[in-house]
């Protein structure tokens, strides 16, 4: 009878099981939260260097295409000699 009643009673142990995964629960539903708002910043950190460096590639386009019509012999001849150079480094 007094097996029967201490059967029916949990232990200690038990309790403390029940506790640690409510525990872990909580941290675990922490952590998806954690992970969606690193997510979110990710994604916003990433959409705004596109656009940096969509804007930096437009200024740099804008100044080549003044450079080549400013001094277009000067602009030739230095796209000559970067193709030779490269044309070097290919036959080797």
């Amino acid at each position: 009878m007094v097996e029967k009643k201490f059967a029916s009673v949990p232990n200690q142990a038990e309790v403390e099981a029940s506790a640690a995964k409510v525990d872990l629960d909580t941290q675990i539903s922490d952590l998806r939260a954690e992970i969606t708002r690193l997510t979110e910043s990710v994604s916003a950190i990433r959409s705004g260097a596109k656009a940096v460096v969509t804007s930096e590639a437009e200024v740099l386009t804008e100044r080549l295409k003044e450079r080549v019509r400013e001094e277009p012999v000067s602009t030739l001849l230095a796209v000559a000699g970067v193709a030779f150079v490269v044309g070097l480094l290919a036959r080797r």
